[in-house]
């Protein structure tokens, strides 16, 4: 994966990719909140040879950094589509897992069939009518709310309470080791708000591709497990439940996991061709 760098008015965002042919479907790794791109590196590893791949450091994030936190959700999906075109990448799969997934979804809405397909991990609906008033209000006072927590039990409830296995707890510390308390309050805090603010939009948010959704059994990170149970009963979308997975449940269960990504990238390549 190479490493390459897209700039804006806010800040520089850096990004990797493979060698990209034009013969091959792109699949476009999302992470999630304060999660860089490592967060993929058991996908990257595993589709290299198969797939063109792009992953980036969002926003604000790891190498992305430093960074004005004054952009919209919205400004994520036309950065994400403006970096696509600057490497030539049309109809990508887009990959995203908790906060990736809520990217995916406004580039979706913002670029309608421009995704070949969406694959959600871990995420949740961005339609208004999925969430209460009161869910909303508390999304806008994350910050204040993580302040009040010691540094150290932080981390501690941020690597545990979205993995399960070792190797997915002990890369989750590593992302939040690079930050100080005060950035990653900042940066959650600035997450939440924009993703309260991409609610309160309403816009219609449909998912005009195939898509699919997964999420890991043990997901105890906010409602997610309730979010994707309404999510697939309420617009039919097939779900995949991972065992012994928690909030990333790619990493994990990074095979599992993998075998369904194939699996999606097959039946979408053969509708194409």
């Amino acid at each position: 994966m190479k490493e390459k760098i897209f700039e804006t008015a806010s800040g520089t965002i850096h990004y990797w990719t493979n060698d990209i042919r034009e013969s091959r479907i792109t699949l476009v790794f999302l992470p999630g909140l304060t999660a860089d791109h490592h967060l993929f590196d058991r996908q990257t590893v595993a589709f290299e040879e198969e797939f063109n791949l792009l992953t980036w450091d969002a926003p604000g994030h790891a190498a992305s950094r430093p960074f004005k936190l004054d952009f919209s959700l919205m400004d994520k999906a036309v950065w994400l589509h403006e970096i696509l075109k600057q490497e030539g990448i049309s109809h990508p799969v887009l990959i995203g897992q908790s906060m990736g997934g809520y990217v995916s979804q406004c580039f979706i809405e913002k670029y309608p069939g421009e995704a070949a397909g969406f694959v959600s991990i871990d995420s949740a609906p961005l339609k208004r009518s999925y969430v209460t008033g009161a869910e909303i209000w508390l999304l806008k006072r994350t910050e204040g709310m993580y302040r009040a927590f010691p540094w150290s039990i932080m981390k501690k409830i941020g690597a545990e309470g979205c993995a399960v296995s070792e190797y997915g707890r002990i890369l989750m510390r590593s992302f939040l080791d690079c930050y100080t308390k005060d950035e990653y309050c900042r940066l959650s805090g600035h997450g939440m708000k924009l993703l309260a603010e991409a609610m309160e939009a309403d816009l219609p948010y449909r998912i005009g591709c195939p898509v699919i959704l997964i999420c890991g059994e043990k997901d105890n990170a906010g409602s997610a497990k309730s979010y994707n149970r309404r999510w697939t009963k309420k617009e039919g979308i097939p779900l995949f439940w991972i065992k012994n997975a928690g909030h990333n449940s790619n990493t994990d269960q990074p095979e599992e996991v993998n075998q369904i990504i194939r699996d999606f990238v097959r039946t979408i390549q053969e509708v194409q061709s």
